[in-house]
């Protein structure tokens, strides 16, 4: 923001009476406008763990593994073979688990 150095300086008093002219301000537009909100409409678009989704139906697509995926034996996630890092003792290990 440009200051204008030759303007007439305000005193602390006219300070205080901008700064509490603009709470004023702030105050009439927050108590102006205020949210309505339709709560039957917000309950129905809440998701509440442990809901009963058995009537639902999923639709994804399982793409068997790779060719050039594995199988992390730290993680259980199947990456692809530029995250492998090395051989354990129970099978590979992404970087991420190393």
């Amino acid at each position: 923001m440009a200051t204008d150095y030759d303007a007439p300086r305000k005193t602390d008093e006219e300070l205080a009476e901008d700064s509490l002219e603009e709470l004023k301000a702030r105050r009439a537009e927050k108590t102006s406008s205020p949210v309505e909100v339709d709560e039957a409409e917000l309950a129905e678009t809440i998701e509440l763990p442990g809901a009963d989704l058995s009537s639902e139906n999923l639709t994804v697509q399982v793409v068997p593994k790779q060719s050039d995926e594995f199988t992390c034996m730290s993680c259980f996630l199947v990456h692809h073979r530029s995250q492998f890092d090395h051989e354990g003792k129970s099978g590979p290990i992404c970087k991420d688990c190393s």
